[in-house]
């Protein structure tokens, strides 16, 4: 390959490609239809002499050589994006991209809509797309640029991983209005420790573990409890503790959006138990992007309220 000759526009198409894996949503974020996306990736192949991507079922998956170069094209671009456009002043009205966000369904139901209102009033041509935090691999998902912020709890990351503190979230316990065993605790109040452990309980996980933080606290107390239901969504558990005898600990700020409309009541831990950070993550590449900086901000604002 003669470097001199090889069209740069073709790493724009080969970062789309890393990113959507799929040469349709490449397309779409490039503006290129999919015969011209093909013809693009018939063109990178003979340049890179190398397949690049292969398809595995509705997916184009990167070979190593693909991988190899993921990380140097989009270093590359990220740098020409900030040399020519960094020191520009950023007009929400005017910008054109898809943002996409990764993280529980606490943020699709409480943060997601009041980001998106913005975004309509604001910056109508700026898409906007929210994937469960069951995607996994955060790490993987920043490095290819797949996401552009991961609403999380700490996690350890490379150093070119770029963090901030949205809010500190801490747990209380819900069950149903009426629950036949906690008529003698008033809501707000902390449950015994021996009836907290007695009763039978969900929690949300991702992996289906039928453990958590709580039972690393009563761990330290000499106590277990009892979970019967695991599920991966909050509102999940949350509905599935307002149809039963079951009790479950939720962050202490999603529990109290739903409690009215779902019929429960709140009440302390039995225990004290660390109250999780919750940050927001994405690569440092993004530190001084304008587009980048004002999603941040619009986040940032949207969880003021959990402060």
């Amino acid at each position: 390959m003669n470097f001199r000759t090889f069209d740069l526009n073709l790493l724009r198409i080969f970062d789309a490609l890393m990113r959507e894996r799929s040469v349709t949503r490449a397309g779409d974020r490039v503006g290129l239809s999919q015969p011209a996306m093909s013809a693009a990736l018939a063109r990178l192949r003979a340049a890179l002499d190398d397949q690049l991507f292969i398809r595995r079922g509705p997916d184009m998956v990167p070979t190593p050589r693909a991988a190899s170069l993921a990380g140097p094209v989009r270093e590359a671009l990220a740098a020409m994006e900030l040399s020519l456009f960094g020191q520009q002043r950023f007009d929400p009205a005017t910008a054109q991209a898809t943002l996409t966000l990764l993280g529980a369904d606490f943020f699709s139901a409480l943060v997601i809509p009041k980001v998106a209102a913005r975004l309509r009033r604001e910056a109508p041509e700026v898409k906007l797309r929210f994937l469960d935090s069951a995607r996994g691999d955060v790490e993987r998902l920043l490095l290819e640029d797949a996401i552009d912020l991961a609403l999380e709890r700490p996690l350890t990351l490379p150093d070119w991983a770029s963090s901030e503190l949205l809010f500190v979230s801490p747990f209380v316990i819900v069950a149903a209005k009426g629950h036949p065993r906690l008529g003698a605790v008033r809501p707000g109040d902390a449950i015994p420790l021996d009836l907290f452990c007695a009763l039978p309980q969900a929690l949300r996980s991702i992996s289906g573990d039928m453990s958590g933080n709580i039972d690393e606290a009563l761990a330290a107390q000499g106590a277990r409890r009892e979970v019967m239901l695991a599920l991966p969504h909050f509102q999940a558990v949350a509905e599935s503790v307002a149809q039963s005898d079951l009790i479950a600990a939720l962050p202490s700020q999603f529990a109290s959006a739903v409690a009215a409309d779902l019929g429960l009541d709140l009440y302390q831990p039995p225990m004290p138990s660390p109250a999780p950070e919750i940050r927001m993550y994405w690569h440092s590449r993004h530190d001084q992007s304008p587009l980048h900086r004002w999603l941040r901000q619009l986040v940032l604002d949207a969880v003021a309220v959990f402060v």
